[in-house]
Formats: C-alpha cells, structure tokens, sequence
C-alpha cells in the first residue's frame, strides 16, 4: 500500500518559508532604494510591513539596516514611522549600525514637516547609545526652542532620556534649566507637563550636591507651586497627578496659605478621574495634619466625592476607592459611622468587593447602628456564596468583640448553629470560642447549645479544635465532654491536622482534672498516641504532660487549669506603626495591598530595601525603618552604642595565609622571603552613607561576593533580635547597619563599610540570616575591586565570631 500522501501546508504570510527569505527582502529593498517611480512608496509599505512582522516574532532581520535606512529617504510618514520602529529596536544592540541612521535622523530634525521632526528627535533619543550621545545634544537643544508644541513635547522628554543615558552630557549642556524655562513660559499645557515631569526625576536621583538640593527646592517654591495651580485646569489627569504630587512636597509656612491652597483645589474633589480625586484628597490630609480640626472636617468633606466615586466606576476602580475609604474609615471610624448603609453589598458585586465591604461594616459599627448592620449581615450568612457567607459570619464576630449589642449578637451566632449548613457551624464554632474567652458570663447559654453539636460532624481543623477547646474548658457543665473527648482520642490515627491533636492533648487534660474517673482512660490513650506521634510538637507536649503528671499532680493541674482573666482585646494584625506608613503612602499601591511599599516592591528593579519572600512579613525597628524607606532621617550616631577604635586587618583574620607562603618559599631552598603581605584593611569608624547613595550605588554595581557562610551555635542564641548582630559589626568592626528587619527565624540585614583613608570607596553588603538553618547568604558590593577580597575576609571573620565574644 502506498504510503499517505503529506499534506502540503502553505507559508504564513508573516512568517518566512526559509533562510532566503530574509535575503530575498534584503535584495528587494535594494533596489526600490533608489528608485522614484511611481508606486513606489507603495510597494516600500508591503516590505516594511514584512520586516517589522518578522521583528515583532523574534525573527533578526538586522542584516537590512541598511537598506532600510537608504529606504527612509522619504517624505511617507507611515514609511519613516516604521523605519524609526525599526531602528530603535536594533540600535541599542547593534551600536555600529545605529551609527549609520545618525545622518538621516539629524536631517529629519531640521524637515518642515513637524511631525517628522518630532518623529526623528524621538527615535534620535531612544537609540540609548552612549556613543552617540554628542549627536544628540545639538537636535534636542533645537527641539526645545521649536516653534510647534509636539516638537518641543518630544524634547522635553528626551531630555530625560539623556540624562538617563549620559547625565554629567545633559547637565554640561544646561537642559534642566531650559526645561525649567518652559516650565514657567510655554503657553503649551502639556509642554509644562512634560517639563515639570523630566525635572522631577532629574532631580530626584541626581547626586546629593548643592546645586541638586537647591534645584530641588528651587522646583517646590511658592511661584512655581501657584503658577501650576492657577494652570491646573488646563492640564490632563495624568498632567494634573504630576502637579499635585508635587505640590504635595510643598511645606506651606502658615495656615492661611494651607486655606489658599485647598480652595484653589476644591472644585478637583469634583472631577470624573478618580486618580486626580484620590490625589487631591492625599494632598487635603497631608496639608491638614498638624490642624485636628481641620483635619476631620477634610474627612467630612472627602466623604461625598469617594462614595460617588466607588458606586459610579468599574469594580476594580471600586476596589480601589474602596481600599482607600477603609484607610480612612480604620482612622476614623466614626465620622463614617453614618454612612454605614452605603457600604452594604450588592448582589452583583465580585466576591473582593464585598469582602472588603464587610470589613468596613464591622469597622463603622457603634452602638447606634450596630442592631441594623448585624441584621444585614445576619442576611448574608444565608446567601448561596459561601465565602461572603463566611465572611459575614466573622464580621458579626468582630462586631460583638467590640462589645456593641453583645446579647443580641449571641443570640445571632447560636441561631447560625441550627442552619446545618456545614461551613456556617465551623465559622460559627470558632466564633462563640473567642466569644466565651471575652465573655465567660454567656458560657451557660453557649454550651447548652454546643453540648448537641456531634464532633463528627465537623471537620475543619480550626473548627474543630474550637470544639474541643469549649469540651476541655467547660467540662464540669457538659455532661458528655468525657464521652465525647475518648471518641476524638479514639480516632487519633485518622486525624490529619497537628492543631486538632493538640487541643486534643490539653483538652483531655483539663477534663481529667475537673471529672477525673470518666477521663482516666482517655487520657492514658490521648498520652500514649501524643508520644508515638510523628510531628514534633505534638510528641513533645504529650512527654511535657506525661512527666507534669509524674512529678506532682497538683502541679499539673495548676499549670494547665490555671485561672485565667478574660481576654480584652484581641491582637491586631497590624501594628500601628504600620498603619500609619500605609497612610504616609496614600494613593499608591501599598493602600490595596495593605502594606508598605518595602514589603512587596520588587528588588531587582526597586533596590536593596525589597525583602524577599522568605523573610516573610517584616517587622522593622523605629531606627532603620525610616532608613528602609529612603526617608531624610539622618544616621545619628550620638544614639548608637559607644564605638571602639579597634580597627580589623588582614594578617589578623588569615593568619595561616601568609605561614603557608613563607613555608613554600623554604622548600624551595631559594632563601626568598614570602611576598609582602598587603596593607592591613582599615574602616572608618564614623561613616556615614545616606538611604537614597545607598541605593543607587547597589543598583549600579555588580555582585562582588556571593557565598554562603555558617553561623557558629553561640551566634544562633545571641541574635534574639537583629540590633545584637548591629551592635556587633559597628562596635568591634566598624560596619555600619543601614536596614534590617526580619521575624525569627528569618532577618535580613544591609551593612555598609568605608575606607578609613579614602571615605568615597564603599563597601555594601546584603546579608540574609536564618537561624533554623544555622546559615546566611552574603553578597557583597563594592566601589573597588581591588580591595573586595580584604573586605570579604574581614566581614566574614567579625561574622563568624559574633556570639563567640
């Protein structure tokens, strides 16, 4: 049988069938270079395409630069746009052919048609070709004085793109001050835009020096602050964002100005654009904090506006307005405590909505509206959405730990046991469990209805240890607690959760204590299965009450039923220092994420002060906090321990280095001496670097050391916290901590270090430390390399003997 025939597929038309069709586009752009017939810009275009489709799937085509560059020789926009496409593409990789388009693009700069010359000045400034930063100077300099507005928009913005690629190139040729100029005089509103954008980042990240600072403040004075916010209607929403932070880093001397200002901005609390709303309202409160009074009529007036704002957008602008209203409503709970009807769930509304909604409700609750927002939740307890079920179900919880309407919301919570719905008892139980630890007085009415509950029925582990919790606790008034509690032990095997069994274990123990002769036997089990357990926490409180019990019973007894005070206030999840950086850093992503921006900026892009995932949540000192962030708090050194004068050398941290060379130089029988040992490593006990050097300097330099090293069993028990390891490195060995931070078993440190003869050559260092596994992973940067190897000696010779001294 002869074999199928294969079908015959034809080539994609934005594919090439074969490595000559490259060549064949090549040969093809050749010849239509120098012609001028008719059509023939036409037939450019179908090339053109060709060569950017090929470009957009990874396909080079970097062997027709240029042909496509002699083909540019047009006055087709559509032809020199995806030229200039093209070309930018390419030249930042193929530097010696971005030298060939330099002609070409310096003409278009001078062509009559301003859309072509703002086209070639774009494409002049994205070639990102350090090189060829001397061509650009004189074109943009042109563009900046151009007479059409897009032209000198385009400027503006390459402006910055210089400085990012030569900023000593842009600075000598004064730019900043002729973006300032069109800062103050363009009639342009975006031109202004543009400015006041390149300037701020010019600025902000040129190096600390005086003509920076006074730059810098030159920027935020009082002209230019007025002069943008009588223009700011003119501007765009992301233009009039751009003013508004920067107004917000004005400081107004008196209070009359902070009035001048809000009423020159109170009709942007009005606008459609939510970040233009947000962003006034960022600059409302922060003018406003220092002024109690006037401060909460700002959050009286701001009310309106987020609330129109949340129900007339998107949900996930919703969201977002959401987030920052319960920013607001957590600061201000009862300002908002009126407008609890507004925050009540729609039907239609995604589950983050609803959830965040939830949280608002339980946060605005007060004795005046608690009976109608437990009501309502009460009604989603019911809905056929399990999470928002579930969710409600705890916020009727949270509400009732405030002590707003206890009695009524027992009798709620007791009602949601007879729904038999499963995940509603499991939420249920947990509840009445932190219930009956705040109010013991309501144990008598809780049992009698928990008592009918079957442990079998629930099988959430954090449910079913509430259960078992309210079994050991409340014993003597449950008549089957025993009975109940030898079924749990029996079924030891089949339990799954670690939490179940050690609740179990404690339970069973405070039952023995209060109706011994019923739980005898299920304590000898519950103690023989706790030692043969394979998870470590449960075997070793299984052997703790096992050996309680054979040294004194009536020990025992007080250790695991002592008496106990009724809770009072239930831990926060976030400390208030927190609370408080998250409002410093309103209308940004740290309010959705409801956290500090160093605990999720990403640190490859963002800088040294981004934690990794396996530090986990970070809980940062006052002292280094303000140093993590990159604020202006400076090192005081007056607050630190004394410093010693001791200063660490090389020939004292490798003593066996130089022996072992002076030994080979013997055997050689050549009477040589060893080679000069090089000159001790001395630090600068008094260096100081600010956040922001800091920073930049690990952006640009590359790794140095990276090594991981053991941390000795001394230094495991001494770092209780990462201020011992601190104290250590600048006390004994003059390496000064910049930021640190980190939960045991987990910290992350960021030292730094100078040259005592040269302060100007730095030393940084990364340090990731994990107790649990007795190590740490160094990765050191430096500004000399020449001097790397003294200095990772010397660090980790003082890291090795922490703890030991």
């Amino acid at each position: 049988m002869a074999p199928p025939a294969q079908s015959q597929r034809s080539p994609s038309p934005s594919q090439p069938s074969g490595k000559g069709e490259v060549s064949d586009l090549k040969m093809q752009l050749r010849q239509l270079a120098g012609s001028r017939a008719p059509g023939t810009d036409d037939s450019k275009r179908d090339l053109f395409k060709k060569v950017i489709s090929y470009m957009t799937i990874g396909i080079d085509v970097s062997s027709v630069f240029s042909e496509m560059v002699m083909c540019s020789a047009t006055s087709d926009i559509v032809l020199k746009k995806m030229c200039y496409l093209y070309v930018g593409n390419y030249a930042k990789y193929n530097p010696d052919l971005a030298l060939l388009t330099i002609n070409f693009l310096q003409r278009d700069c001078n062509d009559q048609d301003p859309i072509i010359r703002g086209l070639a000045l774009r494409s002049l400034a994205s070639l990102r070709v350090p090189n060829l930063v001397e061509y650009l100077v004189s074109p943009l300099a042109a563009g900046l004085k151009d007479s059409n507005t897009y032209v000198r928009m385009i400027a503006s913005v390459g402006v910055l793109k210089l400085y990012h690629i030569s900023a000593s190139t842009c600075l000598d040729a004064d730019f900043p001050q002729l973006l300032k100029h069109l800062l103050l005089n363009d009639p342009d509103p975006q031109v202004v835009a543009n400015s006041l954008s390149a300037l701020q980042e010019i600025w902000g990240t040129a190096a600390s020096s005086e003509e920076a600072a006074r730059e810098r403040e030159g920027l935020i004075s009082k002209p230019v602050i007025y002069y943008l916010l009588n223009r700011i209607k003119d501007f765009s929403e992301w233009a009039q964002c751009t003013v508004l932070e920067l107004v917000s880093k004005y400081a107004p001397p008196d209070s009359n100005e902070i009035f001048d200002i809000m009423n020159l901005l109170e009709d942007r609390l009005q606008h459609a654009n939510g970040a233009v709303v947000l962003a006034t309202i960022k600059l409302f409160l922060q003018l406003t904090l220092s002024m109690t009074d006037v401060h909460q009529q700002v959050y009286e007036r701001i009310k309106a506006p987020l609330l129109t704002l949340v129900s007339s957008g998107s949900p996930e602008q919703s969201y977002a307005v959401l987030s920052h209203l319960h920013l607001l409503v957590m600061r201000a709970p009862m300002l908002f405590a009126s407008d609890y009807k507004h925050l009540y769930c729609q039907y239609n509304e995604p589950f983050y909505v609803k959830k965040l909604k939830l949280e608002m409700l339980t946060a605005v609750a007060n004795e005046s509206n608690t009976y109608e927002i437990v009501t309502e939740l009460c009604e989603y307890a019911a809905n056929v959405d399990i999470p928002i079920a579930r969710e409600s179900i705890r916020a009727v919880g949270k509400i009732a730990l405030e002590q707003y309407d206890v009695n009524a919301i027992v009798d709620r919570l007791l009602q949601f046991l007879e729904m038999e719905k499963d995940y509603v008892t499991a939420e249920t139980l947990v509840l009445v469990k932190d219930l009956l630890r705040k109010y013991p007085q309501w144990s008598h009415d809780c049992i009698a209805v928990i008592g009918n509950i079957s442990s079998n029925n629930v099988q959430e582990p954090k449910a079913k240890a509430a259960l078992i919790w309210m079994l050991g606790e409340y014993a003597q008034d449950m008549q089957d607690a025993p009975y109940a509690l030898e079924g749990l032990v029996d079924e030891w095997e089949d339990e799954p959760s670690p939490e179940v069994r050690l609740h179990l274990l404690t339970a069973v123990m405070k039952c023995f204590f209060r109706r011994p002769p019923e739980t005898q036997k299920a304590l000898g089990s519950a103690l023989a299965a706790g030692l043969a357990d394979m998870h470590q926490d449960v075997h070793d409180r299984a052997l703790f009450y096992y050996r309680l019990l054979q040294h004194n019973v009536s020990v025992a007894n007080s250790v695991v039923n002592p008496t106990k005070q009724a809770v009072s206030v239930f831990a926060d999840t976030q400390s208030s220092e927190i609370k408080d950086r998250i409002f410093d850093e309103f209308n940004s992503l740290s309010v959705l994420y409801q956290k500090p921006c160093y605990m999720f900026t990403d640190k490859e892009h963002q800088g040294p002060f981004a934690f990794s995932e396996e530090v986990g949540n970070i809980a940062v000192d006052n002292d280094d906090e303000d140093l993590l962030l990159g604020t202006t708090t400076k090192q005081d050194s007056s607050s630190l321990p004394h410093q010693t004068a001791a200063l660490v050398s090389l020939d004292q941290t490798e003593p066996h280095a130089e022996q072992t060379n002076s030994v080979i130089d013997d055997l050689f029988g050549l009477g040589l001496s060893s080679s000069p040992a090089p000159p001790p490593l001395k630090l600068n006990a008094k260096a100081v670097l600010d956040p922001t050097t800091f920073q930049q300097k690990w952006r640009q330099l590359p790794v140095s050391t990276s090594q991981e090293v053991s941390i000795s069993p001394q230094g495991v028990a001494a770092m209780t916290s990462p201020q011992v390891l601190v104290r250590h490195m600048q006390q004994l060995h003059c390496i000064h901590c910049i930021a640190s931070g980190g939960q045991a078993p987990n910290f992350k440190l960021f030292f730094f270090a100078q040259k005592a003869d040269e302060p100007s050559s730095n030393f940084l260092v990364e340090c990731v430390v994990n107790l649990s596994t007795s190590k740490a992973h160094i990765k050191i940067k430096v500004d000399d390399e020449t001097a790397s190897q003294a200095f990772s000696a010397l660090f980790q010779s003082a890291f090795s003997n922490f703890g030991k001294a």
